[in-house]
């Protein structure tokens, strides 16, 4: 097995494949249904999208593998290939209130604003309910929905489980190679992968 991977794999104890992570969250069935509020405190459900393809992106700006993939501009191009050809890409926030890391809505989108993030959206999910549905348990971790609301991919975001920005250049971007399978009507080639980063740190029960 990949040394890297390994490395990477133990620093983000949460990691494990969205497949096993819920009984919700299954690819090729109906992505979990949810209603929360944006960082600007405006109601959004995932049914607001339908018609569209969405990505999920949990963060957590604490990370550094979160860190590795904004610092670097690759999370932010990422959203702007994405959204460019008419993708909504929802950014999801899952930590606890209490924990040291936590970032309020503004001081969020703030920061990942001048990273030069775009995503469509910022959600809060300070209680953790869509998360836990969707079996996240890394920042990042990627899912991929399509317009009639299935699920197409989960996982990692690319093939390089480290937190070092100089490993991107020769990963396989999952979230742009899936995103560029299913707008072409393919199906996706790897829906699931092993998503790494750091454990979500969820509110109690």
């Amino acid at each position: 097995m990949n040394r890297t991977w390994i490395l990477g794999a133990a620093l983000a104890t949460g990691w494990f494949t969205a497949i096993g992570a819920s009984a919700q969250a299954v690819i090729g069935q109906p992505a979990p249904a949810f209603t929360t509020i944006d960082a600007s405190g405006k109601s959004v459900s995932l049914s607001d999208f339908k018609g569209k393809h969405v990505v999920l992106e949990w963060v957590n700006p604490g990370c550094p593998y979160v860190q590795k993939h904004y610092n670097s501009g690759n999370m932010p191009a990422t959203q702007k290939a994405a959204t460019s050809k008419g993708v909504t890409w929802l950014t999801v926030s899952s930590t606890s209130k209490d924990a040291g890391d936590y970032r309020a809505p503004k001081e969020l989108v703030g920061w990942i604003e001048g990273k030069g993030g775009a995503p469509s959206a910022t959600l809060i999910d300070d209680n953790g309910k869509i998360g836990r549905a969707y079996g996240a348990r890394t920042t990042p971790h990627m899912y991929l929905i399509d317009p009639h609301g299935k699920l197409l991919y989960a996982g990692a975001i690319d093939s390089k489980a480290t937190s070092n920005p100089a490993d991107i250049a020769a990963a396989t971007n999952y979230v742009n190679q899936a995103v560029g399978e299913a707008l072409a009507g393919k199906p996706v080639s790897q829906p699931t992968t092993r998503a790494y980063g750091c454990s979500i740190k969820y509110a109690d029960g």
